[in-house]
């Protein structure tokens, strides 16, 4: 499982032990009939509501959350384990084990954490550390390790003892470590299920009413002691948002879970959906190499998320620094990631908006439009320096070519002048 920071030690350094988020709040925290009590993002652990949440007090059958804790870290839920027996008071909440009979580790915890069946965290502390001393030494050892320090267990049930006692911020903490565990999340959302691997098939009833009587709160386990009064770690989804609540010492069963929803209800009012993209937007531009020509980058689809006011949303663009056609209409560019608070949840495809021209021969030399100007008037002057040398040459020999008739003339006028002068 994953290690979460404790809640407790961030609330102290965040300075937030009475405050909300800045600027999330539309109204006023709500004021509850508890002792004390937190609210938080599950997904996030941000911190919404509270009040005296590192307090230490009793915390009744919440105790069962580090036995449950133990027992996923520790046994495998198909192994059976042997009920070593146990004395119930008249008021307390037992499955109805006989002692030697076996039943299996997934029965024994749904046992523990829907009807909240003391015998059965009883056989899985007895199965998992071999005897009910031993396994309090774990859970302390557990506690330690996961940084509860509000924390003390002096049983694996929750029975009112000076040495059992936790806070709303360390079981907030311990139940965010839980919800890690899907096999965790199954079982506490469950309003009944059926045993069938023990001495006899069995239903069982959750104890949360607050599930029964809200479709989106999901988990996760109520308590109630005279010492403890009456609480509630309860989990919620609505609209893709995961909120978790601790509510310790209500006064009764009806005002643990009104209060539980007046918390919840809070919180989930912090919230609201918002497109952070709309299809089809321009988010950017790519200027097209060696042109002045621009290719604008549209969104593929839309992104909207459920977010708060005071929650940063940035949108980061990850696209070439420039392209080179042809490009056509509705080509894939590149992306668009969407975060909130530097947790991202969505991205979408960068689409081009425009058609781009595969470019001409001179753009695939990569020459600039100076360089082939310049290169084009030396290849037009040099082919005009060629031309009129060689009409020089031609006229050269042309009139070479004169000169040398005329001297056969005038030589052959002379042999004649010199046969006549001969003859006579």
């Amino acid at each position: 499982m994953l290690l979460i920071a404790p809640l407790l030690t961030w609330l102290l350094a965040s300075g937030m032990l009475l405050a909300s988020p800045a600027g999330a709040a539309k109204s006023a925290e709500p004021s509850l009939a508890a002792r004390a009590w937190l609210l938080i993002d599950a997904e996030t652990g941000d911190v919404l509501a509270s009040d005296r949440p590192g307090r230490e007090l009793p915390i009744a059958s919440a105790t069962k959350l580090m036995t449950a804790y133990l027992t996923l870290r520790d046994l495998p839920l198909n192994e059976r384990l042997r009920a070593p027996g146990y004395d119930a008071l008249p008021a307390e909440s037992v499955l109805g084990l006989k002692q030697g009979e076996q039943i299996s580790a997934r029965d024994l915890l749904v046992a523990m954490m829907l009807p909240s069946a003391n015998d059965a965290a009883f056989t899985l502390a007895d199965g998992v550390a071999g005897s009910v001393g031993a396994f309090v030494k774990e859970m302390n050892a557990a506690a330690d390790e996961l940084g509860l320090d509000s924390t003390s267990y002096a049983n694996p049930i929750g029975l009112d003892d000076p040495d059992n006692y936790s806070s709303a911020a360390d079981l907030a903490t311990l139940a965010l470590e839980l919800r890690e565990d899907k096999r965790f999340r199954k079982i506490v959302s469950k309003p009944e299920a059926t045993l069938r691997s023990g001495a006899s098939t069995r239903t069982v009833t959750t104890r949360n009413t607050l599930l029964l009587s809200d479709p989106s709160v999901d988990g996760i386990k109520t308590g109630h002691t005279i010492g403890a009064g009456y609480v509630l770690v309860a989990s919620a989804e609505r609209e893709g948002v995961q909120l978790l609540s601790a509510v310790l010492g209500a006064p009764s069963e009806a005002a643990r879970d009104s209060e539980s929803e007046k918390l919840l209800d809070y919180g989930f009012s912090l919230y609201s959906e918002k497109r952070l993209i709309r299809a089809r937007e321009d988010l950017a531009s790519v200027p097209v190499r060696d042109t002045d020509a621009t290719v604008s980058l549209v969104a593929d689809n839309g992104i909207s998320a459920t977010v708060r006011s005071d929650q940063t949303v940035e949108t980061s663009i990850d696209a070439p620094a420039d392209v080179e056609g042809p490009i056509e209409v509705g080509q894939d560019l590149g992306r668009a990631v969407v975060t909130v608070d530097g947790r991202k949840i969505g991205s979408v495809a960068l689409l081009s908006a425009n058609a781009v021209a595969a470019p001409g021969f001179f753009q695939r030399l990569e020459l600039p439009l100076g360089a082939i100007l310049i290169a084009g008037g030396s290849i037009l002057i040099a082919v005009a320096l060629l031309i009129a040398l060689r009409r020089g040459r031609e006229t050269s020999g042309e009139s070479s070519r004169a000169r040398t008739a005329e001297e056969r003339l005038d030589h052959h006028r002379r042999r004649v002048r010199r046969r006549k002068g001969n003859e006579s």
